[in-house]
């Protein structure tokens, strides 16, 4: 008899518990010292020892509490094929340190993200800043919160008088790529901030403390528990010309500004590029 799935509101309360722990790990070990440092996808894309302890904690974590479902991480990947993953089976989506480079500079901006999916569809998620405690949680269809107080995004409806989140890749054909998408959005747009890490960018986003977020490059990691957030309090999150939310591009606006944003991304071929 196939177990019964569980509920977003349980599924969350593992996230949470999971995720404070492994914010910890990681703050510790960052005021110990980094160690461990190594090079991905370039020179200047680093991995510390730290990323690869707090997957491994988080994995472990997962599995005493849930032994069937699967884990898909930064680090280690996914623990199944999932093609042998049956209906109404849960897979995790982790990002055990999002902000490295902050976590390497000692920038308070790097977080643990952890996503619980099921059929394909986020259902929970909390991102959890190990550098000051802040946390943001949400489930599908039940809202997003932080601290107790739910999230309802930005009332801003002007695209020029929007303050809009970004980030950039690692390499460098494709950071060529947007620096020119930069320059041509900059002139339309309150001002732009980049603070290095997706996920917390995709929450503070949903809370109005930014109007409005874009960014090519990111994975399944990066975005799904912030755009769980996000989404649940009220924001558009979607790619680009009707696309999901994926490498390619992920927006995150409120619906105000989502079409506006969205067409000067679309005439810049924010999707495009390296």
């Amino acid at each position: 008899m196939r177990e019964i799935t569980p509920r977003p509101d349980e599924l969350l309360r593992i996230a949470v518990d999971v995720a404070r722990d492994a914010a910890e790990t990681a703050r510790r070990m960052r005021a110990e010292g980094v160690r461990g440092v190594d090079t991905k996808s370039t020179s200047t894309d680093v991995v510390t020892a730290a990323d690869r302890a707090v997957e491994r904690q988080v994995v472990a974590a997962l599995r005493d509490a849930r032994p069937g479902d699967t884990v898909l991480g930064e680090e280690y990947g996914d623990s199944a094929d999932p093609r042998s993953r049956p209906p109404g089976a849960v897979r995790w989506i982790l990002d055990p340190i999002d902000g490295t480079v902050n976590y390497l500079y000692g920038l308070p901006e790097y977080a643990v993200s952890l996503a619980a999916e099921v059929d394909g569809v986020v259902v929970a998620g909390v991102v959890r800043n190990a550098a000051t405690g802040d946390e943001w949680r949400a489930t599908r269809g039940g809202g997003a919160y932080r601290d107790g107080e739910r999230l309802r995004g930005s009332a801003q409806t002007d695209l020029a008088h929007a303050l809009i989140a970004t980030g950039f890749g690692y390499d460098p054909a494709r950071r060529r790529h947007q620096a020119a998408v930069l320059a041509g959005l900059i002139t339309e747009v309150r001002d732009i901030r980049r603070f290095g890490a997706a996920a917390i960018d995709l929450c503070r986003v949903a809370e109005g403390a930014m109007d409005a977020y874009y960014e090519k490059g990111l994975n399944a990691w990066d975005h799904a528990a912030g755009g769980l957030v996000a989404t649940e309090a009220g924001l558009r999150v979607a790619g680009l010309a009707g696309a999901p939310p994926g490498p390619e591009l992920v927006i995150a606006a409120p619906p105000a500004l989502f079409g506006p944003l969205h067409a000067h991304l679309l005439r810049l071929d924010a999707a495009g590029g390296a």
